[in-house]
């Protein structure tokens, strides 16, 4: 389009789009000949190639920490944009992916110039993907990942005004951001004069300035509710492993790590991150983690960040993946689509899925062996303590969680090039290749 092309030229000319490049916060982009795309590419004003990002994720994945970080990044490009004559056109998450902890802006088809007394256009997107999602959990104490994943366009103000403490109308921002916008919402008539309001309306840079300078200042407080220990979160910590029991699991994996040398490797119930930072100490370059539980999620986040590590820990019902979603099923990936890796950890995970989910063990190997070409699953037999206590409140119908008849699945599915019990409960260590 001749005004998207004109807005492009306009903001790359002002050097804007390289600040951001140089200082990580944008990808970087190359202009090629668009002959590259043949026919396709033959109404275009430009043609942008991108490096390929290791991995992508979506907002539903992301943990609490996470999502806060990615609004926050939102918001310093906003700032700098407008030091830079430059304004968004939208406030959509999905326009921030993560290198590591490190969020990072995809879209700079996003820029346009700004117009003198604007306003900001995205506000209700950014309150629907970043505000309302963060105040679900930081108010109310409810992740927002499975709300999210059911509602791909965000949350909107008049569902989180309905879930959110009474007492939180205290809070000015809560208020103006969500209840303010949800009584507007829940009025056709009143929506509508918004929207006019909205386009006569004239706000000074320093106001738009203040504006996103008091949302950043109020984000950047938030914090999970329910951020309290939970039996997950302590897990590696408490558990059934004696120290040297521990100790003979991590050479295993370190071993295993030092040996194949994976450039993404995907570590399937990462709890806080322990065995994934081992395998970014032995010679991993990125580790992509996913588990179930928000506080663990939290805490191996911010452990990625304060160790520097190329770790991205991600929210995952292992037995309920995200599908294919949006326009033809094809707009957001489902996870089994992107879980390719070049090496797979799979930890005190197998029990939980067939066991406390009641899944077929042979199916849970092929799944967890179809993610890389090798990887480390561990086996916890029924002896183990954790195993007891997802029995406790059960009958015993698991005839064939055996394992010998585990050892068997994954002999079929790949080589084991190595096993090793652990534990004096028996769990065992496989390290399988299927390449």
């Amino acid at each position: 389009m001749p005004v998207a092309a004109n807005d492009f030229d306009a903001v790359r000319s002002s050097g804007f789009i390289n600040e951001l490049v140089a200082g990580g916060n944008l990808v970087a982009e190359t202009i090629v000949d668009k002959s590259i795309l043949g026919r396709d590419g033959e109404q275009a004003a430009y043609v942008l190639e991108h490096p390929k990002l290791p991995f992508v994720s979506y907002p539903y994945e992301w943990s609490f920490e996470g999502l806060k970080k990615a609004a926050l990044l939102h918001l310093e490009i906003q700032q700098a944009a407008l030091h830079a004559d430059v304004a968004l056109t939208d406030a959509t998450a999905y326009n921030i992916q993560f290198v590591g902890p490190k969020p990072i802006f995809i879209d700079s088809l996003s820029f346009r110039p700004y117009a003198d007394g604007e306003y900001w256009a995205g506000h209700r997107q950014f309150c629907e993907q970043f505000i309302n999602p963060l105040l679900l959990r930081a108010a109310a104490g409810l992740a927002h990942n499975a709300w999210f994943r059911g509602s791909l366009e965000g949350i909107s103000a008049e569902e989180t005004s309905r879930v959110l403490p009474w007492h939180s109308r205290l809070s000015w921002n809560t208020f103006t951001n969500v209840f303010l916008q949800a009584r507007l919402q829940r009025s056709s008539a009143g929506a509508q004069e918004s929207i006019a309001k909205i386009k006569a309306r004239r706000l000074p840079r320093i106001g738009f300035e203040q504006i996103l300078h008091g949302l950043h200042r109020w984000i950047g407080k938030l914090k999970p509710k329910t951020d309290s220990k939970t039996v997950w979160a302590d897990y590696a910590q408490d558990n059934s492993y004696a120290h040297e029991e521990t100790e003979k699991k991590r050479a295993f994996v370190a071993d295993f790590v030092g040996r194949v040398q994976p450039g993404l490797i995907l570590d399937i119930g990462c709890n806080t991150g322990d065995y994934s930072a081992l395998a970014l100490a032995t010679g991993a370059n990125l580790a992509i983690g996913f588990d179930f539980d928000h506080s663990a999620l939290d805490a191996a986040f911010r452990r990625a960040e304060q160790d520097s590590l190329n770790f991205l820990p991600l929210h995952l019902d292992a037995a309920n993946p995200s599908p294919n979603q949006g326009w033809l099923q094809a707009e957001r990936l489902g996870f089994q689509a992107r879980a390719k890796g070049d090496a797979v950890l799979a930890l005190a995970l197998v029990h939980h899925l067939a066991i406390a989910k009641n899944l077929p063990l042979g199916q849970i190997v092929d799944w967890l062996v179809s993610m890389a070409p090798q990887g480390v699953i561990e086996f916890v037999p029924k002896s183990d303590p954790m195993v007891q206590r997802l029995l406790q409140l059960r009958e015993d119908l698991f005839d064939d969680y055996d394992g010998g008849i585990f050892e068997n699945l994954i002999g079929n599915a790949a080589r084991i090039v190595r096993s090793e019990t652990v534990s004096s409960s028996a769990r065992t260590l496989y390290w399988y290749d299927r390449s």
